[in-house]
């Protein structure tokens, strides 16, 4: 009974360090978010996709309610579809980063950040945005937005996630241009470029791997090095040439762009005909690569 008790109380522990650590996540990259929408984003008039979006566009459209309110009626659409085609731990996160987020938007006022060129004002924007973007998908929830329609529509239908954000971004920024003019439009493209490229590399840019896949008549050797030299997995996948028909050991391995050059070095020293191929990962999951995140 002991030993049981016991182990409830590490699985409670680890249950509340993961909520500390999830919204803690949301809370900071909301107000990152925020201080780049109302610092630079809002000041330049420039527009967004998604559900900010359309509460920017509103803004616009009647400037004495904030953001943060349109961004909270918007969303309560997609909480309400996402409540009953979602995990409730999911939702759960992104109700409190949804509500967080809008108050954040409403109550958090900074000084703009005057940039003459609107070029310029729009990379800065998406660098800002994107950042807090980032710090909030690398928790297990969301701040609400396309984030719930797009799941949904991918486990109904089975409509990649990619597919749903370029096409309600496109509209959202069609709308845009139509009220507030195409140059406008054009800016807010290179913002919600900016602003994806820097996601990207917040919840992957810093744990960047390679694929590795090693042709050599020496292939034992190799991987020995590999295990050994530089610690990392290696699988045998067996080829056969198409032209000599030999039977040969094909080294699959996943490495850091760290390691890669002693990797490259180690490998043609070994055998310097060797043959390799190296893939740029989009994600890499398993014993020293990263766990896999469930909603």
């Amino acid at each position: 009974m002991d030993a049981q008790k016991q182990r409830w109380r590490l699985w409670a522990a680890r249950d509340w360090k993961a909520l500390g650590v999830n919204v803690s996540l949301i809370v900071l990259g909301s107000l990152v978010y925020v201080l780049g929408m109302n610092a630079v984003l809002i000041p330049q008039k420039l527009l967004s996709g998604g559900v900010v979006g359309v509460a920017v566009i509103l803004h616009y459209l009647y400037p004495s309610v904030d953001v943060g309110h349109f961004y909270l009626v918007s969303n309560i659409p997609l909480m309400l579809l996402g409540w009953f085609s979602v995990s409730r731990r999911f939702m759960g996160y992104t109700l409190f980063g949804m509500v967080f987020f809008s108050l954040a938007a409403s109550w958090v006022k900074v000084p703009s950040v005057t940039v003459s060129d609107p070029l310029l004002a729009a990379v800065l924007a998406g660098v800002w945005c994107g950042v807090g973007g980032g710090i909030m998908l690398r928790s297990l929830g969301s701040a609400g937005g396309l984030d719930i329609l797009a799941v949904y529509l991918n486990t109904r239908w089975g409509i990649r996630v990619g597919v749903t954000y370029m096409a309600a971004n496109a509209v959202v920024l069609a709308v845009g241009g139509y009220f507030f003019g195409l140059e406008k439009a054009l800016f807010s493209i290179v913002y919600v470029y900016a602003s994806g490229r820097v996601v990207d590399a917040v919840m992957v840019g810093f744990n960047r791997r390679k694929m590795v896949l090693i042709i050599s008549s020496k292939a034992q050797e190799t991987a020995d090095f590999i295990l050994h030299g530089i610690r990392r997995g290696v699988t045998f996948l067996k080829g056969t040439g198409g032209y000599s028909g030999e039977d040969r050991d094909v080294i699959l391995t996943v490495t850091t762009l760290t390691e890669l050059p002693k990797l490259k070095e180690a490998i043609f020293r070994i055998d310097p005909h060797a043959f390799v191929i190296i893939n740029d990962t989009l994600e890499v999951l398993g014993k020293r690569h990263g766990t896999l995140k469930v909603y």
